[in-house]
C-alpha cells in the first residue's frame, strides 16, 4: 500500500524553492539588458546561473540547430515573389542534400549542370543591370521571412536599374551567386542568404554584392549587408545601402575591398581599408 504524501514536507519543498528562486542576485548591469540582445547581467543564484537564464540559452541552441537543418518552402516563396511581380527561376547547387551540403561548402558554392544550363536558357535579351538570387544558405528560416520584404524594398530604391529574374537557389551558399549571375549576363548579381544562425539571430539575413560576377570571384571581391531582420538592420535601410553600393560600384567599375559605404556618399577606398567579405552562407 503506497504511503500518502507528505504534504507538509511537500510544502516546505516548495516554499524553499521558491525562496532560492527569490535569492537570484540581479547583475548591477540589469538596466543595459534593454539595449542588447546579448546574454548580460544574468544574475546568479549561488555559483550558478539562475534556472531560467539556462533554458533560455538551452532553447536558443535548439532554435539555431534547427535554423540550420530547416527545408525552404520554394513552393510558399515563389508565389510571395510573384506575386510582388517578379520572374522566378529555380535552381540547385551540387549539393545532392543537406548533410552534403553541410558537409562539402565547395559544392553548394557551384551550380549543378541542369541548373547552369537553365539559366543560360532563361538570360533575357537585354543584360540585366543587376539580378538577385535567393539562397537558403545556412538559415532557410531568414530566406522564408525575410527575402521577399527585402527584394520589394530593395526594388523600390533602384529606380532606373533593369532587374533580372529573381533565381531561388537551393543547397547555396554565396559564391553561387556569381555562377548564377554570369549565366543571366547580369552586370551584377546580389546574393540574399540565410546567414550562420547566431544564439540570438536564428534568422538574420545576408546580402553579398558581386560587381562582373563570374565564376572564380574571391571574398575580397564582393561587398556584404549582414544581420538583416526587423530586429537587425531593417529592409529600408538595407536597402538603402545596397542601392548606394551598386552606384558606388557601376561608377567604380568593381565591388569589394575597393569599395566603401560612407552613408550618403560612396567612394572608392584603398585596399585594406574595409573588411571583405566572408562566406557566411
Amino acid at each position: 500500500m503506497m504511503t500518502p504524501p507528505d504534504e507538509p514536507a511537500t510544502g516546505a519543498r516548495r516554499a524553499g524553492a521558491l525562496r532560492a528562486e527569490q535569492s537570484v542576485e540581479p547583475d548591477a548591469w540589469t538596466a543595459l539588458r534593454a539595449f542588447t540582445p546579448a546574454r548580460i547581467a544574468l544574475g546568479r543564484t549561488g555559483a550558478s546561473q539562475p534556472t531560467s537564464a539556462q533554458l533560455a540559452f538551452g532553447l536558443a541552441h535548439a532554435k539555431a540547430r534547427d535554423a540550420v537543418h530547416a527545408a525552404l518552402d520554394v513552393d510558399a516563396l515563389e508565389a510571395a515573389l510573384r506575386a510582388d511581380g517578379f520572374d522566378v527561376l529555380r535552381a540547385r547547387s551540387r549539393a545532392a542534400d543537406r548533410p552534403t551540403y553541410l558537409r562539402r561548402p565547395d559544392l553548394g558554392r557551384r551550380l549543378d549542370e541542369a541548373s547552369l544550363a537553365a539559366l543560360r536558357a532563361a538570360a533575357p535579351p537585354a543584360p540585366p543591370d543587376v539580378a538577385f538570387v535567393v539562397a537558403d544558405g545556412l538559415s532557410a528560416v531568414a530566406v522564408a521571412r525575410h527575402a521577399a520584404p527585402m527584394l520589394r524594398a530593395a526594388r523600390e530604391r533602384l529606380p532606373g536599374w533593369r532587374i533580372g529574374p529573381v533565381t531561388i537557389a537551393l543547397q547555396a551558399r554565396v559564391a553561387l551567386g556569381d555562377e548564377a549571375g554570369e549565366a543571366l549576363g547580369a552586370r551584377a548579381v546580389a546574393l540574399l542568404v540565410g546567414e550562420r544562425p547566431g544564439l540570438s539571430s536564428p534568422d538574420s539575413l545576408g546580402i553579398y554584392l558581386t560587381w562582373a560576377p563570374r565564376v572564380g570571384r574571391s571574398d575580397a571581391e564582393r561587398n556584404c549587408i549582414s544581420n538583416v531582420r526587423p530586429e537587425g538592420l531593417s529592409y529600408d535601410e538595407a536597402a538603402a545601402t545596397l542601392a548606394r553600393l551598386l552606384d558606388g560600384a557601376r561608377a567604380l567599375g568593381a565591388t569589394g575591398v575597393g569599395l566603401k559605404d560612407d552613408g550618403e556618399a560612396l567612394s572608392a577606398a584603398p585596399v585594406g581599408r574595409i573588411a571583405d567579405a566572408t562566406d557566411r552562407g
